[in-house]
């Protein structure tokens, strides 16, 4: 799979990239193995999608990449979905403070404005993150905060949890370490009871097979009722490096109590 020289040129003047995706790549065994090369500068650079420091470092690539060459359609996905969750229980979008976990750089943040959230902060673990949210999407969070919830100073703590949020959203961020399940719980923490969770995870990860612990986090919501279900959705996430599909798990729930970790 190799893209023509297209332009990719925005109000922030990014430039143009060239990416290739050579027959090598396409033999990567998991998801987080794939890599690309991405021509920047005149100078050939290979990347590694999941390397999400270096991919934001450089205008531009995470929208090329991910959302023209792959075809990920996740964030709007996942956000239509809370949609319908919403009209469905008479729910107005302009009362959502969402919490927005592992928010890149911002394109769920964006979806989010769009549905018409009142508020919504981001939270990602890398600086590099934030700089492109601020870059590529100015103003479309009211607050950013590069922490790593596992741990999360005392001062951004308290921060959050003022914002009295009554949702929270994850996009193609969980499953293969960058928001391990202990991150998801701290987050879910700072939702109020009886607020929205909406997120989207790759269907190996809720299958009695997963061994990133999220098959277990959520089954175990659902059956003592700390999750209600919504709706849910499989669907198309993105194509692989040798373009066969990457089906994911969206869903929405609404929060009725504690989630428990394994022991």
């Amino acid at each position: 799979m190799t893209t023509q020289e297209t332009p990719t040129v925005s109000a922030n003047e990014r430039p143009e990239l060239e990416i290739y995706i050579p027959p090598a790549a396409t033999q990567a065994r998991d998801q987080d193995e794939e890599w690309c090369e991405v021509r920047v500068d005149g100078e050939l650079r290979r990347i590694r999608f999941h390397d999400y420091a270096e991919v934001y470092s450089v205008p531009g690539l995470y929208e090329r990449l991910f959302y023209e060459e792959l075809e990920c359609n996740s964030p709007e996905t996942v956000c239509s979905l809370l949609g319908e969750a919403l009209r469905d229980d008479a729910s107005a979008p302009a009362d959502l403070s969402v919490l927005d976990v592992g928010a890149g750089n911002g394109m769920v943040g964006e979806e989010l404005v769009r549905l018409g959230a009142e508020t919504v902060v981001g939270v990602d673990i890398i600086e590099e993150a934030a700089q492109a949210a601020e870059r590529d999407r100015p103003g479309v969070y009211d607050d950013y905060r590069v922490i790593d919830l596992t741990d999360p100073p005392a001062s951004d703590h308290r921060a959050l949890s003022e914002h009295g949020f009554n949702c929270m959203t994850t996009v193609a961020a969980l499953g293969f370490g960058d928001i391990p399940p202990e991150a998801f719980t701290a987050a879910y923490d700072l939702v109020e009871t009886d607020g929205w969770v909406a997120f989207n995870i790759k269907e190996e990860f809720v299958e009695d097979t997963d061994r990133s612990g999220f098959a277990e986090l959520i089954q175990s919501g659902f059956d003592d009722g700390a999750l209600e279900l919504c709706s849910d959705r499989r669907y198309r996430h993105r194509l692989a490096a040798d373009g066969d599909p990457i089906h994911y798990v969206a869903m929405v729930a609404r929060k009725r109590g504690d989630l428990a970790l394994a022991a």
